[in-house]
């Protein structure tokens, strides 16, 4: 009896349920402690942390918890990307306004997106029979690769997607759509002729019909996708076999159906009521550091801080962009590599442009980065690859390969080892702080409920608390303050001097509480203020810098367990 060969489907088969059975694990892990902190002592000091779950959000959270989404004169950036907070408050109907149940459906979306990866990627298999013969290209149709599988394992033991796709923001909504666009976009077909019967043509509508509902839904997600247009536009042009005509038969219906969804929301939402809130999102965001004299220096920070993304991942795959474009340029010839490498480039466009380097921005960068080092590698990888008949093997080529391979395997356990640290180590010192803050505000009958803070929203998110922001909004600090007369002011570390110039004309702050949270050196400190009304004469006190009780002062990474009540 023959034994069997260590590259026969079956073995293939084998690997690959392994691989996706690691990475099921490890995305369940995803699911424990999520009221958790975001991890304390990170590479990632992100302010997304402490603002951007509630801002976001806020459309549903102050839905269910004041009876309408929109409060006139503060931040309301669902007027502009209504998807994510339309979402989070068909989730809240079920299971009520909370942190866990918004990063529930984080993670969920961060399912899809494995599960999507994976689909794009066996789509797209045949990277491995570009080099060899036609006939043996079809007897190797439908045959196990490892690519998708490895791909989808990379992503699931990430710590960095790990900790962002465990936050309720906009990014992880963004990457499944784009993801779902490519996979639609894959299966555009362009027959003609009078003898296709109507349900073909139906069929060949779907698609086309499913891109035009995506694209509006992308850009009201985040507006930043439309820098991730070109990478659907690449599929398309692919599908089509690179013809110009042909392309633009069914490019032309998809933006046509785009843009009248995107207009109608607009004219019929937008522009009759909520015209400034929409401008004033853009005008909040509409700011570039980059100048010519900086440009290059823009540049470089741009693509060094993608380190965040992994110290071992990034730079592999930077390498595999590196070898599709200039070491094996025939590797192109797979549409889903251009593809790929527009969604990295466009992005990062806009994070050059923009010049304002959040880690969370790099989410966005570090999909397409990870699919494209196993789709790109799998066809050195000779020990799990069927090999085409007459094949010779290469040394150098089997050099490269075992490379690699060490490399992927040094990472995914390096990865492993670090999400599982976060996994047993959670901390709760932000949700702490939020339920101690809403004990005292509840206690106290004579002053408004109402929160005035930058974490406000977040804050109202995990506890139910009323709030407006101190830091954005269409009105004037000191207008909003006036309008609405909040009780209580939160403050990160100190009081800066606008916010008392704001707040002291009506307000004499008592400082009632201060709780050690996170670990960011410039916000670790949750100051609780009682606004008490003002006394006249009594000039409002500056603080430029952060006045900490002895017990409650922290170096970068040393937080303290107790609580200072102030009196």
């Amino acid at each position: 009896m023959n034994q069997q060969r260590p590259n026969s489907p079956r073995t293939l088969q084998a690997i690959e349920a392994v691989l996706l059975l690691l990475a099921s694990i490890f995305f369940i892990l995803h699911v424990f402690h999520l009221n958790a902190d975001f991890p304390n002592h990170s590479p990632w000091m992100d302010w997304a942390k402490y603002t951007d779950e509630g801002w976001y959000g806020d459309g549903a959270i102050r839905h269910f918890q004041r009876g309408h989404w929109y409060v006139p004169g503060d931040f309301n950036p669902a007027a502009a990307l209504p998807v994510w907070p339309l979402l989070e408050a068909a989730l809240f109907r079920f299971t009520g306004v909370n942190l866990v149940a918004a990063r529930a459906l984080t993670v969920g979306i961060f399912g899809l997106i494995l599960a999507t990866s994976y689909l794009l990627l066996r789509r797209w298999q045949n990277l491995s029979t570009l080099d060899i013969s036609a006939p043996d290209r079809d007897k190797r149709k439908g045959q196990t690769t490892l690519a998708p599988a490895i791909a989808v394992l990379l992503l699931a033991v990430s710590p960095f997607c790990y900790v962002f796709t465990r936050l309720a923001i906009l990014e992880p909504l963004l990457i499944l759509l784009t993801l779902l666009a490519l996979l639609v976009a894959s299966y555009v077909t362009v027959r003609q002729g009078s003898s296709i019967p109507i349900r073909g043509r139906l069929r060949q509508m779907i698609p086309i019909l499913a891109l035009g509902l995506i694209l509006p839904l992308m850009v009201l997600t985040k507006t930043t996708a439309v820098f991730l247009i070109p990478a659907i536009a690449w599929i398309l042009w692919a599908r089509v076999e690179y013809s110009i005509r042909p392309f633009l038969g069914v490019g032309i219906p998809i933006i046509a159906l785009a843009a009248v969804i995107w207009l109608a929301y607009y004219g019929f939402v937008v522009r009759p009521h909520f015209l400034d809130d929409y401008r004033y999102l853009f005008s909040a965001n509409g700011y570039t550091g980059m100048t010519p004299s900086t440009a290059l220096s823009v540049l470089g920070d741009t693509i060094a801080d993608g380190l965040w993304i992994g110290n071992i991942l990034y730079p592999l795959g930077l390498l595999a962009a590196g070898s599709a474009l200039f070491l094996r340029p025939r590797l192109l010839r797979n549409p889903l590599i251009p593809s790929l490498l527009l969604w990295a480039a466009g992005y990062a466009v806009f994070l050059a442009y923009h010049n304002n380097l959040q880690p969370r921005y790099y989410l966005v960068i570090a999909i397409p980065l990870t699919l494209l080092i196993p789709v790109v590698f799998s066809s050195l990888w000779e020990p799990f690859t069927p090999r085409p008949s007459n094949s010779v093997r290469n040394p150098l080529r089997g050099l490269v390969a075992a490379s690699i391979t060490v490399a992927l395997t040094v990472l995914t356990v390096a990865d492993a080892r670090q999400t599982l640290h976060y996994v047993r180590n959670p901390d709760y010192t932000f949700t702490t702080a939020a339920a101690q803050i809403h004990q005292i505000v509840a206690a106290d009958r004579t002053h408004n409920p109402l929160i005035l803070s930058i974490s406000g929203s977040n804050l109202s998110l995990m506890t139910g608390l009323p709030s407006i922001c101190d830091d954005f909004g269409t009105m004037d600090l000191a207008v909003r303050v006036q309008a609405y007369h909040p009780g209580w002011y939160v403050a990160w570390n100190q009081v800066d001097d606008d916010k008392m110039d704001a707040l002291a004309p009506m307000y004499h702050l008592q400082r009632v509480a201060a709780f050690p949270a996170m670990d960011d050196p410039e916000r670790n400190l949750l100051i609780l203020y009682r606004l008490d009304p003002a006394i006249p004469g009594t000039p409002p006190r500056r603080r430029r810098k952060p006045v900490i009780p002895r017990l409650l002062q922290t170096n970068f990474g040393q937080q303290p367990s107790q609580i200072q009540l102030e009196h």
